[in-house]
């Protein structure tokens, strides 16, 4: 039990620490169209914005994943399984997504109702990194136990 706690928080640690890119890519995206290219309305800032780049952070988060923190029980390293894996990591990072949506949005009215920051620049890209911190927990545990799960294996004589 000790061991595999301790090979969780090595994971968490190692997921946390590499996310960090996918954090600064998600960040950077956001800011850079939410107060350019889409700063022209709510949807395109705090709507467009967030799911243009919470995808290029999930691509980012997922090469460094397969590769890196999760590649001792990945056993093939075959395309199908990079594009298998792909697709399950992407399909829970949509959950994950979904989830920093509705914390994003909470701290947007929560601002908007103490008027708290409205005219910031920095406001959406505040509420968007809020709501990553909810999301990735979420999307780790996704990884940890389904995605990247261990397989459990059968001991000799069991049928």
């Amino acid at each position: 039990m000790k061991s595999r706690l301790r090979e969780v928080l090595k994971h968490y640690l190692m997921f946390s620490i590499t996310c960090s890119a996918g954090t600064v890519v998600d960040l950077a995206v956001h800011w850079l169209l939410s107060t350019t290219v889409l700063d022209f309305s709510y949807w395109a800032k705090l709507w467009v914005a967030p799911t243009i780049s919470f995808e290029m952070a999930t691509i980012t988060n997922f090469i460094i994943a397969y590769h890196y923190v999760w590649r001792e029980r990945i056993s093939d390293k075959s395309s199908r399984s990079f594009w298998r894996h792909f697709a399950a990591f992407n399909a829970t990072s949509f959950g994950a997504f979904l989830l920093k949506f509705a914390v994003m949005q909470g701290v947007h009215f929560l601002f908007v109702s103490l008027n708290v920051l409205q005219t910031a620049s920095y406001e959406p890209t505040l509420c968007n990194f809020i709501g990553m911190l909810f999301s990735g927990t979420f999307n780790f545990f996704m990884n940890e136990f389904i995605i990247f799960g261990k397989k459990s294996k059968k001991k000799s004589g069991e049928s």
